[in-house]
């Protein structure tokens, strides 16, 4: 039986500059544990061999592979966050575009009175809304 499903990223030696970005956008966020490469190991010495982190309470998982890969993050896998206030989503949205890459602008669309897809600077995507009734 599966107990728990957690969202795990690789990134090519930005995972702790990552997820320190993440923890200051989010409330109730941390960077919970942290593993690292050593000499002589088969990734890049202190470099993040596996760590854990919330945000707003929710783990994820992320590393920097040792290995180069053909492929990185695609918008078509994102992570979905409902934001409160306009204030929140217009925050964040600034935060993850700034050096990203806007995918949808933050606006009102036939589904939401406010809603942006971004990706940020590390190639994550995110699709932020707002909640209705705000």
């Amino acid at each position: 039986m599966m107990t728990q499903i957690t969202t795990f990223l690789m990134f090519e030696g930005k995972a702790e500059e990552a997820m320190n970005f993440y923890t200051s956008i989010f409330e109730k966020s941390e960077i919970t544990s942290i593993s690292r490469y050593g000499a002589n190991e088969s990734g890049t010495e202190g470099k993040v061999i596996h760590a854990t982190f919330t945000l707003n309470g929710q783990e994820f998982m992320c590393i920097d592979s040792s290995v180069q890969h053909n492929f990185t993050f695609t918008p078509s896998m994102s992570l979905y966050v409902s934001c409160d206030t306009d204030a929140d989503i217009v925050r964040v949205f600034e935060k993850f575009s700034l050096d990203g890459a806007v995918l949808m602008p933050l606006a009102a669309y036939p589904f939401s009175k406010k809603f942006g897809w971004v990706a940020d600077k590390y190639g994550v995507s995110w699709q932020l809304n707002l909640k209705s009734g705000v």
